[in-house]
């Protein structure tokens, strides 16, 4: 895996439901190293701390390897890397290799992995259509949450070095296990058993499927 670009949000007021929300989605390439802190990407605009930010999602990470499939959807749409509000759009990021607790190097950083994006309806406000929300979550792609164990700058062209691979249910699986109808059991208890998983996420999960376990 290797990073692409770099991103910076700045803030934005959108409509919604009539009333004016701001939002950090906007991100946009830029030409600098970025310093990835424990709790947020430092100069980055981190505005609902209930569900972007903080020790378990300072970092989110998307993959260039998904953006063929947005634009066969969104024909319209002009894309430029941080369109999904990603800190880092990496080439080589594939969710069903990548596992919860994974560790990485990047540049100065080093990062675990700690939960997929879960959509909210600023994303759809970015593509212009609720019907994004469920798109994304058919897609199978997610996208990457990271909690910095190690602050640190991040450049452009940063590989991924690989520190310690973890025998944990990949991305994939998670965000799969947050959505599905179908409840599995083994799957859903490892997940929540994690102690690498974000702990929002794992409230998430025992919200959904607490009450088959």
């Amino acid at each position: 895996m290797k990073v692409i670009s770099v991103n910076i949000g700045e803030t934005k007021t959108m409509k919604w439901r009539g009333k004016p929300v701001k939002t950090g989605i906007y991100k946009y390439p830029v030409g600098h190293s970025i310093y990835l802190g424990k709790e947020d990407v430092q100069n980055d605009h981190v505005l609902d701390r209930r569900f972007h930010g903080g020790l378990d999602k300072a970092c989110y990470a998307y993959s260039l390897d998904h953006f063929d499939y947005w634009k066969n959807l969104y024909p319209e749409l002009e894309f430029h890397n941080g369109i999904f509000g990603e800190n880092l759009t990496i080439a080589g990021l594939d969710e069903a290799n990548v596992s919860i607790g994974d560790i990485y190097k990047i540049g100065e950083a080093e990062v675990q992995v700690t939960q997929p994006r879960q959509p909210c309806f600023k994303l759809g406000l970015r593509f212009g259509t609720q019907k994004m929300i469920r798109q994304f979550i058919d897609s199978g792609f997610p996208g990457v949450y990271f909690r910095i164990l190690q602050p640190g700058e991040v450049k452009k062209g940063d590989e991924f070095i690989p520190v310690e691979k973890k025998n944990s249910l990949s991305i994939q699986k998670v965000f799969e296990l947050l959505y599905t109808n179908e409840f599995q059991q083994e799957e859903v208890k490892k997940a929540v058993n994690d102690p690498f998983i974000a702990e929002s996420c794992r409230k998430d999960l025992l919200k959904r499927w607490g009450d088959y376990l």
